[in-house]
Parts: structure tokens; sequence; C-alpha cells
């Protein structure tokens, strides 16, 4: 029997960010290596559609509707300089010894132009109506449509979060999927 398309989704366990390294028209897209978007709280996926009606005779005659773009939007909890670095065109340099070291991420002005990157959520696993499975959400080519919200927040907790646009790939035209596992299966590289 086919797995069910049907299924509850119930909160979400991890989610990575890659940076689109290469996407060649009749190629195959190539991504760097998964980034942890550390203390994941949401992922939400958004859409518009542009809708148009055709009127005539006094009334409606046609309508069409077409996808215009998808959004997400991800809180997580703890900070990531190299999850920022992968969303954004900044560097993260490592430097000194204990115990001096630090770790400094960095955005030049030269790096203003934001890169594309994919993104990936998932449930834990029982986190759909499977026992043992899980759902994989993916979109394969984002770009932030405004700086991650980052700083202080007095006496509390500061929740990290960016929003992005998403594109279809040139290489295969994926845009977005939802896949269900019989088992749960971690996001991989």
């Amino acid at each position: 029997m086919p797995l069910s398309p049907v299924t509850k989704v119930y909160s979400v366990k991890d989610a990575k960010v890659f940076r689109l390294t290469a996407d060649p028209a009749g190629g195959t897209a190539t991504f760097g290596p998964a980034v942890d978007a550390p203390g994941i709280q949401s992922m939400e996926i958004s859409g518009d559609i542009e809708t148009k009606k055709l009127r005539g005779d006094n009334g409606p005659l046609a309508s069409n509707s077409t996808l215009s773009g998808i959004t997400v939007k991800v809180e997580h909890a703890k900070l990531s300089l190299a999850a920022l670095a992968v969303i954004t065109s900044g560097m993260v340099t490592e430097s000194g010894t204990t115990p001096a070291q630090k770790s400094e991420y960095t955005l030049t002005g030269d790096q203003a132009d934001m890169p594309s990157f994919k993104i990936e959520g998932v449930t834990p696993p029982n986190g759909v109506d499977i026992i043992g499975g899980d759902l994989h959400w993916t979109l394969y080519c984002c770009t932030l449509t405004k700086f991650p919200e980052l700083g202080f927040a007095n006496e509390e907790y500061r929740i990290v979060s960016f929003e992005a646009d998403a594109n279809p790939l040139i290489s295969s035209g994926k845009w977005i999927s939802a896949v269900i596992n019989e088992t749960a299966v971690p996001i991989t590289a």
C-alpha cells in the first residue's frame, strides 16, 4: 500500500541552510555544506497568487490564477555566525588561542549582493501521522528580502529571524518540495 500523502504536521526539529554555489541551465544545482539554524523555532512558508479576472456582458467570464511568489520566514533561538554568512555575503573568521579566542562575522560594502541559498526543515520523528516518520520542507533557491533581525533585547533572549523569497532553480525548475518519510531521516548535505 502506498504511503498516504495526507498528514498532521507537528513541530520543527531541525533546519539547515546551504549556499547555492552553481545553478546552470541544463545542468545540476550544487550547494555548499549544510549549516545549522540552531534552536529552530519556526519555519513559515506562504505564497502569493495573482488572479486576473475577465469580465464582459455585465458579468464574469473567466479567471486565471498564477503563483507569483513563495516566501519563507524562519525564527531560531541561537545566533550562528556561520548560518548568517551563508544567507548573507558575510564571512566568519576565527582567531586567537585560549583564553583569547574569537569568532567574528564581517560584512563589507563590496559584499552587499545577497547570495542564493537552500533551506530545509524537518519535523521530529512522529511529527507526522506515521509513527517514526517525518516531513521535510525544502525551498531550493532563496534570497533574503530584508536583513536578518539580530541584536539584543533588554532582560530577554533575542530570537534571530529572517525572511526570504524562494525562486525556482534554473537547472531543474524545483521551487519547493515536501517529503513525507515513512522512517525519519536527518537533513543531509
